[in-house]
């Protein structure tokens, strides 16, 4: 392998990426003072070795930015969350002697927490951002937290940067807006100046970064950990959550759109299915790799912003995930959960990636200030439900009673009848030998260096009309940047990734291409990944999707029963809308609606049916709310299934024929899909 370089700062790299100070800049410090040398790597043993405690820059940096807000999370501050089970399917003592993965059929009770990124607690839930995803079981061997996300790469490859990269999508410090969205100067700033970034990038601005609901993501434990079996073999491995229901996800203006209409889409989704028995559930696997792999792949395993696709590295699916209870006290639970990478259970260990090591830290670190006390673990949602036993004593909240006078070990009590307290024991977690060896120095291994490949293979491994999402995506976030020298730059790396990809969001933002960037490492052209895409994944199913039955006086009850009926066999449910909810007479009865129409809008659901005489349709077509019902859901590409009395209001809205217009009858089949062909006819596209 070449020298390693520190190429965060190599000329070559992004142009002017970072600048030394001079003249009236002033150095950087830290808290205390000293002048910092570099503020891009934390201190390794060697440029891929584990990251050193004595790195003070990094821990007081990780220090100040884990207590800056309290009582709420800094990052994840608006989550939802349901108690469930972990069941193994397919068990791997030979891969690792972690016990939930023993044996067929073992169940282990969990705990899992989604949440966006960026917004506070009081924001909403379908914003443009990276989700986490976050599952603590409960096993018999102690807590095993995987504190992943719905994306399975991330933004930075070291958790020195960790501060910047959320200071900069946060509110912009001055003005303490915009909330919860990334289309502003601070971040396309920061973005631009790291290109190791554009992995992610790609993804958030994705139809990834706005999925249909939390039940229909998949999670990722985005870093390569390890797996090792009784005899001490280790293995590398990256994990993976795949929904029972499918990838799926929604279009830009119906996100925004939503947030208007329930700014708690997510979380009441969650909350009501798992409430009438539709529990949601994730098939979990693995991808096993050993080091001779790793080391023949051209990006390094230890880089979170890589990923291995699935075609180099199959999925072994060895366990699901069923959420079946809802939290019983949201703060109990879900607000006071604390989630640690750190927690892991003997047959899981960690590897060297530098975002895993500063994370192992930082997760530990802020629990005192978010709760209040180093006895966090003794909340009952973070205790354990195994047994458990040490030598720690006291401190603020302690709820515990120890009982004797053993509070150290070792210790020889015993010897004098009385308790001498728990010992370590030869079958307890011990992590995987390892040589390590290298310099102290704060550096990247060259191996870190290359910001373009990846991206370039996941535009390429989309279907047309998600490229065209992304470009979309990303000429609508840079037109909020008021800084012309941003957008700029950002061009100038864009047409690095792919060069359709750069001149598309130069028309769209009109303007001229500039000179592209001279990578620090030239991209290579990797195989595309079709188990990248949502739309070429597609689950054709109603199964966890939700049709809207819009009614108004005279309309046929038993239209409406036969419907309900047709789509709940499919698995699908159901939700009535009218211009009033108390009830109105109908065609054989009278039907009172579950929800009124200007405050039922289309967006909240997978496809409409309208249900309409003839009259009933030309008094609504008269009504902005029932236009915008129809007219949103033709643009947001979903199933319409009509009556013929419907016409007036069909044609008001602006409805043309196509796959996804349907009678009443054929709906339900319709309703499984999205119209991605249709798009063209109701939006501009980059």
């Amino acid at each position: 392998m070449a020298e390693d370089k520190d190429f965060t700062t190599d000329t070559g790299n992004a142009g002017e990426t970072h600048q030394i100070a001079s003249g009236d800049t002033p150095a950087m410090t830290t808290n205390f003072g000293v002048p910092i040398s570099d503020n891009e790597n934390s201190l390794k043993a060697g440029s891929r070795g584990p990251t050193l405690l004595e790195d003070f820059v990094l821990r007081e940096k990780i220090f100040h930015f884990d207590h800056e807000r309290i009582p709420e999370r800094i990052v994840h501050a608006r989550g939802s969350a349901a108690h469930g089970y972990f069941e193994c399917t397919d068990p791997i003592p030979e891969l690792s002697r972690a016990s939930l993965f023993s044996k067929k059929g073992k169940k282990t009770q969990v705990f899992t927490r989604f949440s966006t990124v960026a917004g506070g607690a009081g924001s909403v839930d379908t914003p443009r951002d990276v989700r986490g995803f976050a599952v603590k079981f409960y096993t018999d061997e102690g807590n095993w937290d995987l504190v992943g996300n719905n994306i399975p790469v991330f933004f930075i490859q070291d958790a020195i940067k960790f501060p910047d990269l959320i200071h900069s999508v946060k509110m912009e410090a001055d003005r303490a807006y915009p909330q919860a969205a990334s289309a502003h100067d601070t971040f396309w700033d920061f973005i631009s100046l790291m290109p190791e970034t554009f992995h992610t990038l790609m993804w958030a601005m994705s139809d990834r970064g706005i999925p249909r609901s939390l039940r229909m993501m998949e999670g990722f434990g985005v870093h390569t950990f390890k797996l090792v079996n009784e005899a001490g073999q280790e293995s590398f491995c990256k994990f993976h959550w795949r929904p029972k229901l499918g990838t799926q996800s929604v279009i830009w203006d119906e996100s925004a759109k939503t947030q208007g209409a329930d700014n708690d889409f997510h979380r009441r989704d969650l909350w009501e299915a798992i409430d009438r028995g539709d529990y949601p559930e994730w098939e979990f696997a693995v991808q096993v790799f050993d080091r001779e792999l790793a080391e023949s792949l051209p990006y390094d395993v230890l880089d979170a912003t890589k990923l291995i696709p699935e075609e180099v590295v199959p999925l072994r699916v060895i366990g699901r995930m069923v959420l079946d209870r809802n939290p019983d006290n949201f703060f109990a639970e879900t607000e006071q959960a604390a989630f640690l990478p750190s927690n892991v259970v003997p047959g899981i260990d960690f590897t060297d990636d530098p975002l895993l090591q500063g994370r192992l830290f930082s997760y530990l670190d802020t629990q005192k200030s978010r709760l209040g006390t180093t006895n966090f673990h003794q909340i009952p949602i973070n205790a354990p439900k195994c047994p458990f036993a040490n030598m720690q004593r006291d401190g603020l909240m302690q709820t515990h009673v120890p009982k004797g006078r053993a509070n150290y070990e070792p210790n020889s009590l015993n010897e004098a009848g009385e308790d001498p307290g728990p010992r370590p024991v030869s079958t307890g977690f011990s992590t995987a030998e390892q040589r390590v060896e290298g310099e102290k120095l704060r550096i990247r291994a060259e191996s870190f260096g290359d910001f373009y490949s990846q991206p370039r293979m996941y535009w390429n491994s989309l279907t047309e009309n998600e490229q065209a999402h992304v470009a979309s995506a990303i000429v609508f976030e840079l037109s909020k940047v008021s800084l012309d020298h941003i957008r700029e730059r950002m061009l100038s790396h864009l047409q690095v990734v792919h060069p359709d990809l750069g001149k598309r969001v130069a028309k769209g933002l009109g303007m001229d291409l500039p000179k592209p960037v001279k990578p620090f490492k030239e991209p290579v052209d990797l195989d595309p990944s079709d188990a990248l895409s949502i739309q070429k994944n597609w689950n054709r199913s109603l199964e966890g999707r939700q049709v809207a039955i819009l009614f108004d006086e005279g309309s046929s009850k038993s239209d409406i029963e036969a419907l309900k009926k047709a789509v709940e066999s499919a698995k699908g449910t159901v939700f009535t809308v009218a211009p009033k909810v108390g009830g109105l007479p109908l065609d054989g009865g009278t039907m009172k609606a579950d929800g009124q129409l200007a405050g039922s809008p289309s967006v909240l659901f997978d496809a409409v049916a309208l249900v309409l005489t003839n009259e009933a349709a030309a008094k609504l077509a008269k009504d902005s709310a029932a236009v915008a019902f129809v007219s949103d859901a033709f643009a947001h590409l979903k199933a319409i299934g009509a009556t013929e009395g419907a016409k007036a209001l069909m044609d008001r809205a602006g409805v043309e024929p196509d796959e996804g217009v349907t009678d009443l009858a054929g709906l339900p089949e319709a309703a499984k899909l999205r119209y991605w062909d249709r798009e063209p006819k109701v939006r501009d596209l980059a």
